[in-house]
């Protein structure tokens, strides 16, 4: 399985959500590999909170017992270039069925012909997410990405930050919100990893680590064939600001011809 397939396992589309809740929609670590040409990705993040932070800072609506179901499409235009949007939805008491909102996000990486010795890319995802689920209504994430395939094990850094364009959150400028995650191949089916996702705080001075949010997934990635593929984890907060408990499950499937 080449290095491009492999990284793959997380799909095509950034974790999604607010500056001042917790992000528990799109949960996944970037790798910098994007969609290949002519190809497109649909994947379903399905995301619970058996045991969430019960209140949030700005009184938007915690994750406690929600589940968050996401649709992703993400499309391969060239050998570095893919564009990618998602609708958002979420279940939990008091609410029902709810759309959330939706985000789109182009992505980039460097050519494979460039022969560099990392895989790097970028991500610039722009959001709405509606209230009570978020008081920053509009936002904008940034997501340097790079990454590494040796032999058996991988990994990758998302050194990213957050932006609110509107709302509360607004005036505390770029939340720094670092990804990572190591991940070793057991076969040509089946990886296994632990993902690491953070909010710090402002760059210009983080939060005090109580206030901080950090969490630990262990991970499974699951390869059915050449053109399905699984992302399962469960998710444990280090922190008082962070959910206790998530579990995620990411079904991708990609569809179309490689052939011109």
């Amino acid at each position: 399985m080449s290095a491009v397939s492999r990284v793959l396992i997380v799909l095509a589309l950034g974790r999604a959500g607010t500056l001042e809740g917790q992000d528990n929609y799109e949960i996944q670590v970037y790798p910098s590999a994007t969609v290949e040409p002519r190809l497109t990705l649909v994947a379903l993040h399905s995301n619970y909170t058996p045991d969430g932070v019960m209140t949030t800072e700005d009184g938007s609506l915690s994750n406690h017992h929600a589940l968050h179901e996401t649709i992703a499409v993400t499309h391969g235009f060239n050998s570095w270039f893919e564009l990618g949007a998602s609708v958002l939805t979420s279940v939990q008491e008091g609410q029902g069925l709810a759309w959330v909102g939706n985000q789109i996000r182009p992505r980039v990486r460097a050519p494979e012909q460039w022969h560099w010795p990392l895989g790097v890319g970028l991500s610039a995802e722009f959001g709405y997410v509606r209230q009570p689920y978020s008081m920053d209504e509009w936002s904008w994430e940034i997501q340097p990405i790079i990454d590494k395939q040796w032999g058996w094990f991988y990994w990758a850094v998302n050194p990213g930050v957050e932006i609110a364009l509107s709302g509360p959150g607004k005036g505390k400028g770029a939340i720094f919100t670092p990804n990572a995650k190591i991940a070793a191949d057991l076969s040509h089916t089946v990886s296994l990893g632990v993902e690491y996702y953070g909010s710090l705080g402002p760059m210009s001075g983080f939060d005090p680590a109580s206030e901080q949010e950090h969490t630990i997934y262990p991970a499974i990635d699951l390869f059915f064939g050449g053109d399905w593929e699984l992302n399962a984890g469960v998710g444990f907060g280090l922190t008082n600001a962070t959910d206790k408990m998530v579990v995620k499950v990411i079904l991708g499937r990609r569809l179309g011809s490689l052939r011109p």
